[in-house]
């Protein structure tokens, strides 16, 4: 049972079997319906960051001309840009507005998001914030970032190794698994002050935390009753309750978007598959995923809470899987050229961020789960970067 407990802890961490490759953009089958946009800006700053993220959405097409919408995008000051949105061969303004952001970047950001919520009914989420696991000093430390790694900071310099940063649903704290003292323990690190305090550390280890939906209660794993359970606490860490009770491996929990209920990996069926039980305590009931034998790292979706996306184990590697619990079948969402782990949602329920592990390395993509797209975020030279937890915007 340890022994599988820490497969799950170390699954971001394992090395895999393939080099490190700039793969770009990877398309497999799909639903490919897409957008025709035209976008353009007296700015070429602008200009570039618009292509890039219009470029990355699943929902659009770039063309040069027949566009079924043409975007333009002016600057505004030191933090404004315009959005203006027109339509058809007419080319008829439909929408246009000035939108403020913490730079001309953010607000560029904000603007496509405005632009994506007009035209294709879906929600923005280019103006989102990333926290991850950056190795670009050579250890592994918490990094945050918007999503197409502008804006980086580096927030710890512990030197040790951590993992699974996530976010508080306000913005104001980021929880994660640290070996400061050479066990994992679980941290939260305050983003006001960069204060860091100990959450949980008791016997045995403690991992996987994730704040609920409301940001009042905290889902984590604690061995130090012999074996590996789910417990929930409040956001200080105490009030810890125990909901999980069996002799089998639990790991990875995640809330659903109401907060009432807890999606998590167990081994109870002689091999991780994923559960859901009520967060108040209960029974835990298995999802009929009927795609792999391996099934790890569930993430719940705030943009469509009927669909779960997690980690499968496909042949001798891992891809991003999703289940429909309102159709209750599953499907394989990314193709890539080695391991596709660590699944979260991005804001419209369609797109995910997940790490492409190869050989000494982790890089973060965005994927469209509808059409399978995945377009790199986290740049070469940056160096590894994983198991990204995404703010919306």
């Amino acid at each position: 049972m340890q022994n599988i407990f820490r497969l799950f802890l170390g699954l971001a961490l394992a090395a895999p079997l393939f080099a490190d490759l700039n793969i770009g953009t990877v398309q497999v089958e799909g639903n490919t319906t897409t957008i025709p946009i035209t976008i353009a800006s007296s700015s070429p700053e602008l200009q570039d960051l618009a292509l890039k993220a219009f470029s990355a959405h699943g929902r659009y097409r770039l063309v040069a001309s027949g566009a079924a919408f043409a975007l333009n995008f002016a600057p505004v000051g030191a933090n404004q840009v315009s959005v203006t949105v027109a339509k058809g061969i007419s080319l008829s303004p439909v929408a246009s507005e000035t939108v403020t952001g913490t730079d001309l970047r953010n607000a560029l950001l904000r603007a496509a998001d405005i632009a994506v919520a007009k035209t294709s009914g879906l929600r923005g989420f280019f103006a989102g914030k990333l926290a991850f696991v950056g190795e670009k000093s050579g250890q592994t430390e918490i990094y945050t970032s918007d999503l197409f790694f502008g804006n980086i900071l580096k927030w710890t310099n512990d030197g040790k190794q951590l993992l699974s940063p996530r976010w508080a649903p306000d913005g104001s704290k980021i929880v994660f698994t640290s070996y400061r003292t050479s066990f994992p323990d679980i941290y939260v690190l305050e983003m006001n002050n960069r204060r860091i305090s100990l959450l949980a550390s008791f016997k045995g280890t403690n991992s996987g935390a994730r704040y609920s939906p409301n940001g009042q209660q905290v889902a984590m794993v604690l061995s130090g009753e012999g074996n590996p359970e789910i417990y929930v606490g409040n956001a200080q860490g105490r009030q810890i309750r125990r909901l999980t009770n069996t002799p089998f491996v639990e790991a990875s929990p995640a809330w659903s978007p109401d907060g009432s209920r807890l999606v998590f990996t167990s081994d109870a069926a002689g091999a991780p598959q994923l559960y859901v039980m009520s967060a108040s305590g209960g029974s835990m009931t298995r999802l009929g995923t009927n795609i792999s034998k391996y099934c790890a790292e569930p993430d719940w979706s705030v943009g469509d809470p009927n669909k779960i996306v997690f980690t499968a184990g496909v042949g001798r590697g891992f891809q991003t899987a999703v289940f429909d619990l309102a159709t209750h079948a599953s499907k394989i969402v990314s193709k890539a050229p080695m391991d596709a782990v660590q699944p979260v949602w991005l804001a419209d329920g369609r797109h995910i961020i997940c790490t492409f592990r190869a050989a000494n390395t982790r890089s973060l993509y965005l994927v469209d789960t509808e059409s399978g797209k995945a377009t790199r975020l986290s740049p070469v030279g940056f160096g590894p970067a994983s198991g990204a937890t995404y703010l919306a915007p």
